[in-house]
């Protein structure tokens, strides 16, 4: 499937976003749940540019993150994929958030520039990276960056009922996937910004009616939490998802799982709600909460993050944003802060 517009979007992945140069080695993870189609065009892609492909391919773990490390063959991976100038995660059971991952990126100063694309399919990266205008995305994405750090207080609701309150951390930076993946980086899949707030100012409820993942995808029944002082105190919904997913987090018996780890906007403009959860947390006008592990890359104030059992995100649709009493988005369309940030996105075709 897209035999010939994957190897396109494939080398404008490498080319455009990783910048990968002639002679430079760059990591293709997967795992035996993984779409070989892409890998094989990424390895294509890497070769037409001059660089040189390392394909790792391992069974799929039983579970994400730290929850799977039992069955990665960490050594092996950490020394293949540290010694690569770039690294790209095709993985559907991420090394990400792993004791792998993290030993990997430990060192900021030699470390290989990573982009998180979990579970990808031809069809999902030709739409999301071969018909999208990076440019262009980088320039609202940028926008609304700034704006949203220089604020403090975000009020967020939803159709399903979310109906939550935050502040901004002072200080802390935002993990920006703007399409560009540069020396060192941690980059994720374009079309979202992501940030861990003041953990102990949210409170509220937050209702996922779109994707938890892990451990269930798309949700059958909304979700609905409750959160006081940045943790998870309740979990409540009909039919059996609400009831698999308190389980779930139980089985850890690690209370930094019931942490509400992140915060992000999904603007991704091609993005739809596929049961992937890297497009459907970048569906446009959503917005995402984390759950357990915090990375270190979204805690700048907090040396090596906030560590727990594994980590899940979950996908609030149709969002409405206010900071500072100012609105951004209504229902998920684009309303402010300025008439410069609403025509962008209006040329982005939302």
């Amino acid at each position: 499937m897209y035999e010939y517009e994957l190897v396109n979007a494939c080398l404008k992945l490498l080319r455009d976003m990783f910048m990968l140069q002639p002679g430079e080695s760059i990591a293709i993870t997967c795992d035996t749940e993984s779409s070989m189609e892409v890998v094989d065009a990424t390895a294509q892609a890497a070769v037409i540019l001059g660089a040189k492909p390392l394909v790792l391919k391992i069974a799929a773990p039983r579970d994400c993150g730290k929850a799977g490390d039992i069955d990665m063959p960490m050594d092996a991976l950490v020394g293949g994929i540290k010694n690569c100038d770039a690294w790209v995660e095709y993985n559907n059971k991420w090394i990400f958030y792993s004791e792998t991952y993290d030993r990997i990126i430990a060192d900021p100063e030699n470390r290989p520039r990573y982009m998180n694309l979990c579970g990808v399919n031809p069809e999902l990266v030709v739409r999301n990276i071969g018909r999208v205008d990076n440019a262009m995305l980088n320039e609202f994405i940028m926008a609304i960056e700034a704006y949203s750090k220089a604020g403090k207080h975000f009020h967020i609701t939803t159709p399903a009922g979310t109906d939550v309150e935050f502040d901004n951390a002072p200080g802390r930076e935002y993990s920006t996937a703007d399409g560009y993946v540069r020396k060192g980086q941690i980059a994720m899949f374009p079309g979202q910004i992501s940030w861990a707030p003041a953990f102990e100012s949210v409170n509220g409820v937050i209702v996922v009616d779109g994707t938890i993942s892990p451990p269930l995808g798309a949700v059958k029944n909304p979700i609905k939490f409750t959160i006081e002082k940045g943790y998870i105190t309740k979990i409540e919904g009909e039919g059996t998802d609400a009831t698999e997913y308190a389980a779930w987090l139980k089985s850890f018996n690690d209370p930094n799982m019931y942490l509400t780890a992140h915060l992000s906007y999904g603007f991704g403009p091609n993005a739809k709600l596929s049961g992937d959860i890297v497009e459907d947390e970048r569906v446009w006008g959503s917005t995402e909460w984390g759950f357990g592990n915090v990375g270190p890359q979204l805690v700048s104030d907090i040396p090596g993050g906030i560590p727990a059992a594994s980590h899940s995100d979950g996908i609030c649709l149709n969002s409405s944003v206010w900071l500072d009493g100012v609105q951004i988005l209504d229902k998920g369309v684009i309303v402010g802060p300025t008439p410069e940030i609403v025509a962008l996105a209006r040329k982005l075709g939302k």
